[in-house]
């Protein structure tokens, strides 16, 4: 478009919304503060299209779209590992992970199923429970407070947090009946996701708080270990949400049976 036929349809925009989003002047043209936060709008708009538009294109034929909402230490840990088994059995599944790390979306849900803490709200949804999770506390195996802490004495172990579990370790404490925990057991890292909080604790910044499904696979490569042999119970509980237009769904009423048999009988739920 020439420049004289952009600048009359952003008029004709500017009429039709009764705001002004252009400031002209001899200098030239720029976005006034109303039409930079438009601009924001719509650029995060028309990349949501994109990527609708491309989740499409990715389809081949036949092949049904299945997208999965869940928080990401389960989808790391705990769903990726066991998803080649389903898609095994529904080959003409194609499936798009979304990670929503919050608790509390509001609107039209945007997934099929979604796995996440049973206290996540989404209306508009069922919520079935999946399984509750247990704690414990894993270190390094080369960290110098490995035998002082597996005796119960916690004073000299710099403790590492989840920033939004930020009195985990003054629950598990209390808990697990330490004798000698730090004295201030809200001080250390803190750090957003269970990934990095585990890569910390490989790297020897400290001691870390993560449910048992988390640390599994370090534990059993001796990456890392128990730093004391509590484990605490029922630390918090999953489920899966399902929106209420997608019940009749037949791939996503199998993938919510799929995932119902995955969680029976787990150590942890």
């Amino acid at each position: 478009m020439t420049h004289s036929a952009l600048s009359q349809q952003m008029f004709k925009l500017e009429q039709q919304l009764g705001v002004k989003l252009l400031r002209r002047t001899t200098r030239g043209v720029s976005l006034t503060e109303v039409g930079q936060r438009f601009r924001v709008d719509v650029d995060r708009d028309l990349l949501q299209m994109q990527t609708h538009v491309r989740e499409l294109m990715s389809l081949r034929e036949g092949e049904i779209s299945l997208i999965v909402g869940v928080v990401p230490a389960l989808a790391d840990r705990w769903l990726l590992p066991r998803l080649p088994k389903f898609l095994a059995e529904h080959p003409r599944v194609s499936v798009t992970i979304r990670e929503f790390p919050n608790k509390l979306f509001v609107g039209e849900p945007q997934f099929d199923v979604a796995l996440h803490y049973h206290d996540a709200v989404w209306p508009g949804t069922r919520r079935l429970p999946l399984f509750q999770e247990c704690c414990v506390a894993v270190c390094s195996p080369g960290a110098q407070f490995v035998r002082a802490a597996a005796s119960g004495d916690f004073r000299r172990v710099p403790l590492l947090h989840l920033s939004n579990r930020p009195e985990a370790w003054l629950t598990w404490f209390s808990h697990a009946g330490v004798a000698r925990p730090p004295t201030n057991c809200l001080a250390g890292h803190r750090f957003d996701l269970f990934s990095t909080l585990l890569e910390a604790v490989r790297s020897g910044l400290g001691a870390a708080l993560v449910p048992t499904f988390v640390a599994e696979r370090e534990l059993r490569s001796d990456d890392l270990v128990r730093a004391h042999r509590h484990v605490q119970d029922r630390t918090n509980e999953y489920a899966v949400f399902m929106p209420d237009h997608k019940s009749a769904d037949e791939h996503v009423t199998a993938f919510v049976r799929w995932l119902a048999e995955q969680a029976r009988g787990l150590g942890q739920g």
